[in-house]
């Protein structure tokens, strides 16, 4: 097959003698949920078309804990969290990329205490480097004048300063950047986050979603842009619950520039 997925884990390259120049961590959204596999899958085919060495951990890899220790569970966090660390150490890993925010913060801020000390970069900071390496070129193409406006996953933006990145990206589009009233350092939550992805809401007026998603259409958009798996589901539901999902599209920054390179 022309087009089958390159997806070298870590066992393999280890077993070989190579060395990845990054580990790949695809995160339990990026590994399960179904939506989210579409994003890991644009991902690695942009790694792939990029000639990025990089490998994965295959079934050694666990949730980073995230989940758990926003719950209030630090022993079960600090459990899964060791597990990753001695596999990643025993591996040599110094750098790793991954398309979950929630993944990334944890590993870049929490691990380091525990023992884990790697260099980690969001999939959108990552993808800006392949691109300025000249080592990915865009094309607006498709894309080219489309109204598109960037959703700040909270852990990515104010967790972790990242705004420019995926902003970067999605003007090499060619499209036309609209931003929300709130962005960047006011950004608001898609409703997901600090493991409210896995509980129903609190009694209230409004779903967190449902807010984020008005604040989405009132830049009009064709284009809602996500960097979360977490927020692509939000905003996806946000916008099925006004009716408007064949006007609207709900794409990650990596699955933007696949499309536009017709991977």
């Amino acid at each position: 097959m022309a087009n089958e997925l390159k997806v070298p884990t870590m066992a393999e390259l280890f077993a070989a003698g190579q060395k990845p120049e990054v580990l790949f961590w695809v995160g339990c959204a990026g590994s399960f949920d179904d939506r989210a596999k579409k994003i890991t899958k644009a991902f690695v085919q942009l790694l792939n078309k990029a000639n990025v060495s990089f490998a994965v951990l295959g079934t050694e890899e666990s949730c980073t804990g995230d989940p758990a220790k926003r719950a209030g569970n630090e022993f079960l966090f600090q459990m899964q969290a060791v597990t990753n660390i001695e596999v990643m150490n025993a591996y040599g890993i110094n750098k790793i990329v991954t398309a979950c925010p929630h993944c990334f913060n944890t590993i870049k801020n929490e691990y380091p205490g525990l023992g884990g000390q790697y260099e980690v970069v969001h999939h959108t900071q990552f993808l800006k480097t392949l691109f300025e390496d000249g080592r990915i070129t865009l094309e607006g193409g498709k894309f080219k004048g489309k109204r598109i406006t960037y959703h700040d996953p909270c852990y990515l933006g104010r967790a972790n300063n990242v705004y420019e990145a995926p902003r970067e990206m999605i003007r090499k589009l060619d499209a036309e950047l609209i931003e929300m009233k709130s962005c960047k350092q006011k950004g608001l939550c898609c409703g997901a986050g600090g493991a409210q992805m896995f509980k129903e809401p609190e009694k209230g007026d409004k779903d967190v979603n449902i807010e984020r998603t008005e604040q989405a259409m009132e830049t009009q958009p064709e284009i809602i842009a996500a960097a979360c798996p977490f927020c692509n589901t939000m905003m996806t539901d946000g916008v099925k619950n006004k009716e408007k999902e064949g006007a609207i599209a709900v794409m990650d920054i990596a699955e933007l520039i696949a499309s536009a390179q017709d991977l």
